[in-house]
């Protein structure tokens, strides 16, 4: 590549000239990789169409997940532990408390979720034994019924 000062120093004609003979360089790589490019898409790769396969992202993506930690002095203000630390913690960390002083109870969570959220009763396991029992229950023979005709002759 030519130095800016050797350029400074060149006449017009021949930075002309010099533009032009980069122009004819930069077409044909263009042509090149258009070619490559269509190799591909005779491989299955079609530009415009969309790509089929693997999603891209993270199956955890925009996913709420519960708060683990809680501001005392702005009890609106929580974090999940995940990400950057919120600048809150950090600096009561710095001031020299612990991380477990900002964790949330669990069985308050646990509660407040309940009291939101509300469960199926599971059904006793007696219901399911009767299904299993009357399966498993030996069944006797019945004897053949007496013939009609006979009972009618005596």
């Amino acid at each position: 590549m030519a130095k800016p000062s050797k350029l400074a120093s060149m006449s017009v004609e021949a930075l002309i000239k010099l533009r032009d003979d980069i122009g004819k360089v930069l077409s044909s790589k263009v042509s090149h990789l258009q070619s490559q490019l269509a190799a591909l898409g005779e491989g299955g790769w079609m530009p415009g169409k969309k790509a089929v396969g693997r999603p891209r992202g993270s199956k955890m993506k925009r996913r709420k997940v519960a708060p683990k930690y809680l501001n005392p002095k702005n009890r609106s203000e929580t974090w999940a532990g995940r990400g950057a630390m919120p600048r809150w913690m950090a600096a009561e960390i710095k001031a020299g408390k612990k991380r477990e002083d900002f964790a949330i109870d669990k069985s308050t969570a646990k509660a407040k979720r309940g009291v939101a959220k509300k469960t199926r009763k599971r059904k006793t396991g007696s219901a399911k034994k009767r299904k299993t029992g009357s399966a498993t229950r030996k069944t006797t023979p019945k004897p053949a019924p007496a013939s009609s005709n006979s009972a009618a002759s005596t």
